[in-house]
């Protein structure tokens, strides 16, 4: 009798253990016992012992950390050298090279790219007088890499140049957990259906605010022209603008934008996430309407130059969805359907206010007879040089059918 308590005891202290461990590690939402959201290990050292060593000064020497888009066309690389000196410009920025062979840009057998530095940022996470460098990829050969698209970006913007392009792309992108799940959401179930999560505020409605305000203040400390941030339609997904911007530092911005959010992500433990529709069935999928004008569209009467350009843009749609995805429309395919505030990437629109067209004519500008338009067809994880570069090609080149003319 006494062995059979005893067993009894400790089996009821085993079980009540186990109840406060899985209480402690989980979240009570909507009613449901949820495990907790699954964050990296990296996230859980001590922040605080890192600030002993980050307060250190450095001397007179400057740590730059040079940032590339690799062979994905997505996927960002970066790594650090010491300088003896503050750049003061992009000039004074050496040269530099790395292992493509890790970054599906080369063989082994001839892995070496070299990173030729581009555009410079203050660095948010060391701060100053330590720099962020977005740099281009070159091949062995000095050759631009098969993802370096900025290349001939700035070719093509360098031939408008007098007509003064604007860019502003709005960024969409969705808080994930490390095991992909939406930060927030529970874990054996779905968040309430859509409608009081877009520019919302409260706790049921806002899931991960401050990813979002830390990533908004790093960005304006590294002097990347953010224009402003909401929380979008799906829980957990947010959106930040960058822009205006002219020319090819609409895809410089936008790229270093990304990488500072990717870094602040990395820092709370969660991931960015730029999927068109990271979560398939009724919810919002992830874009980055883009904004564009000219001097001329911005002048009096230049709703006439905008109708013009749009006119041009529903004679090269299929050119159009080719360059608004890395993989040529087929992650867009996934987002627009014609539901949940896309156009059908089968067909052409345009429309005053509709945010179911291809092209969006803003409601003040149809008023206003001159200001810009937004297209609406980029994915969330397209290369802004392409999008701004296609954009040139067609409204101000005056290009037409599905290939882009050699320059």
């Amino acid at each position: 009798m006494r062995e059979q308590l005893s067993g009894y005891f400790l089996m009821l202290y085993w079980t009540c253990q186990s109840f406060s461990y899985y209480k402690k590690n989980s979240i009570f939402s909507r009613g449901f016992i949820t495990n907790k959201m699954a964050t990296s290990a990296s996230a859980e050292l001590s922040k605080a012992v890192k600030q002993q060593y980050m307060a250190l000064p450095q001397g007179d020497k400057v740590q730059v950390m040079y940032v590339w888009i690799d062979g994905t066309g997505e996927g960002l690389r970066c790594k650090t050298r010491t300088l003896d000196s503050e750049p003061k410009s992009i000039e004074e920025l050496p040269e530099w090279n790395f292992d493509g062979s890790s970054t599906y840009q080369s063989e082994g057998s001839n892995s070496d790219m070299y990173l030729i530095p581009s555009a410079m940022f203050r660095d948010p996470f060391r701060k100053d007088p330590n720099k962020l460098v977005l740099c281009e990829v070159l091949k062995y050969n000095h050759k631009p890499a098969e993802t370096n698209l900025r290349l001939t970006c700035k070719k093509v913007m360098d031939m408008v140049e007098n007509q003064v392009p604007w860019f502003g792309m709005e960024q969409e992108y969705t808080i994930l957990g490390t095991d992909g799940h939406p930060f927030g959401w529970p874990n054996n179930g779905f968040p309430g259906p859509q409608g009081p999560y877009y520019c919302g505020v409260g706790s049921d409605k806002a899931y991960g605010r401050d990813i979002v305000e830390a990533h908004y203040r790093a960005c304006l400390y590294a002097g990347v022209m953010i224009g402003g941030t909401n929380a979008e339609v799906m829980p957990a997904q947010w959106e930040f603008q960058v822009g205006p911007c002219e020319g090819i530092s609409m895809g410089d911005h936008l790229w270093v934008a990304r990488f500072i959010l990717h870094r602040v992500c990395e820092d709370f433990g969660v991931v960015a996430s730029f999927d068109p529709k990271p979560i398939p069935g009724n919810w919002n999928g992830a874009g980055c309407h883009t904004n564009f004008s000219t001097k001329e569209m911005r002048e009096e009467g230049g709703l006439k130059a905008i109708e013009e350009s749009i006119e041009r843009l529903g004679k090269r749609h299929s050119y159009h969805i080719r360059a608004y995805d890395p993989k040529g429309g087929l992650d867009n395919a996934r987002r627009l359907t014609g539901h949940h505030e896309t156009s059908n990437i089968h067909e052409f629109s345009a429309g005053v206010a509709n945010r179911g067209a291809s092209i969006r004519i803003p409601r003040t500008v149809g008023q206003e007879k001159k200001g810009y338009f937004e297209d609406r067809r980029p994915s969330a994880n397209c290369d802004p040089y392409a999008v701004t570069e296609a954009l040139i090609r067609t409204c101000l080149l005056s290009e037409e059918g599905d290939e882009p003319v050699d320059y």
